[in-house]
């Protein structure tokens, strides 16, 4: 209901000043800067609100996508809020965990997470780390007992491919080595494909609605190790939750806690942001373009037709977010240091 009352707040809202802010796209071209490569579902989110959103915007402005793959989309985000015009007019497409980059305080972060203009994310999907079936590892146990650990690709730190893995260590003690400078997604399944590496982290979304994990899945190319969702998903019966195996293995309530921070990416989902410091007049345009065209009855009907797991979250609550995960103690960042390799 929160959601519902939010999104219709968002989408009745209309003043004369707000209406002359409104004004200022009319003509114009906005770019949504795409932190991931063609072909991801990321991508394919990024060009359906750009078909999308311009419509519910007065004046009608084009949508353009540019991709800006690389560093687990933490070019794109330094691009949006660093070197873009705060004019409303480049959006970014960026990775929920980069905030934990932030919070170790590495020298590639050039944003501060909780001054993006959050706009809002269409889904808030689960995770999965999906392992090749020919591997010696068939179960998150065989993991455990490794002498030499499963090797997984990401693109960055801020990519579940390495934050996963990193948390699994330090909650049931499952090691693995993470290999991260990856182009994007996509490249890191030909890694796979290739046999360089034996396993990945990624959305159940993108297991379940991108080639060729589609077909990896259902022909047991590639088996899913653990999730992240509190409940198993029905399509992934067999893989443990990641809190069925803190359990197991009776994480203490220091883990807990950092898996807490951890998985709170998947609140922020697939999040975009526009640059800090826009009027708030222009911000609020672009927050409530983004609900109407999320609830478009065209945007929902594609995004079924594509398997996409519509399951929006709007600016306001993904700002309350950001205020919150940034805001933490000595101790918890002391062990973020260690998941992300400090």
């Amino acid at each position: 209901m929160k959601k519902v009352v939010l999104a219709l707040s968002l989408v009745l809202f209309c003043t004369p000043r707000l209406h002359a802010q409104g004004q200022f796209f009319e003509g114009k071209t906005a770019k949504i800067i795409a932190g991931f490569g063609a072909g991801s579902v990321d991508d394919a989110w990024s060009r359906m609100l750009a078909r999308f959103m311009g419509k519910h915007i007065a004046g009608t402005p084009n949508f353009l996508v540019q991709n800006m793959p690389g560093a687990g989309a933490m070019i794109a985000a330094n691009y949006v809020y660093s070197v873009a015009k705060p004019d409303g007019l480049t959006l970014a497409g960026i990775r929920a965990g980069l905030y934990f980059d932030q919070l170790v305080r590495r020298k590639q972060v050039h944003f501060d997470w909780r001054k993006f203009t959050w706009l809002g994310s269409p889904s808030q999907p689960d995770q999965m780390i999906y392992i090749r079936a020919n591997s010696p590892y068939k179960n998150i146990h065989d993991v455990r007992k490794a002498a030499d650990p499963p090797k997984c690709g990401a693109s960055g730190t801020a990519s579940p491919g390495h934050y996963l893995t990193t948390l699994l260590e330090q909650t049931i003690g499952a090691k693995f080595i993470s290999i991260t400078g990856y182009k994007d997604g996509p490249e890191v399944d030909l890694a796979v494909e290739r046999e360089e590496i034996h396993c990945r982290g990624i959305s159940l979304e993108t297991g379940f609605a991108r080639e060729p994990l589609v077909g990896w899945l259902k022909s047991g190319y590639v088996r899913a190790l653990m999730q992240t969702g509190r409940k198993r998903d029905p399509r992934l019966p067999d893989a443990p939750t990641i809190y069925e195996l803190m359990d197991e293995f009776k994480t203490p309530e220091s883990g807990r806690r950092l898996a807490t921070i951890v998985l709170a990416v998947a609140q922020f989902g697939r999040p975009y942001v526009s640059s800090p410091g826009l009027p708030p007049e222009r911000a609020k345009i672009l927050q409530s373009a983004f609900a109407k065209a999320t609830s478009d009855p065209e945007f929902v009907a594609e995004a079924k037709r594509r398997q996409l797991e519509l399951n929006p979250i709007y600016g306001d609550e993904l700002n309350t977010l950001a205020q919150e995960v940034i805001a933490q103690p000595a101790d918890v960042i002391e062990r973020m240091k260690q998941i992300m390799g400090n």
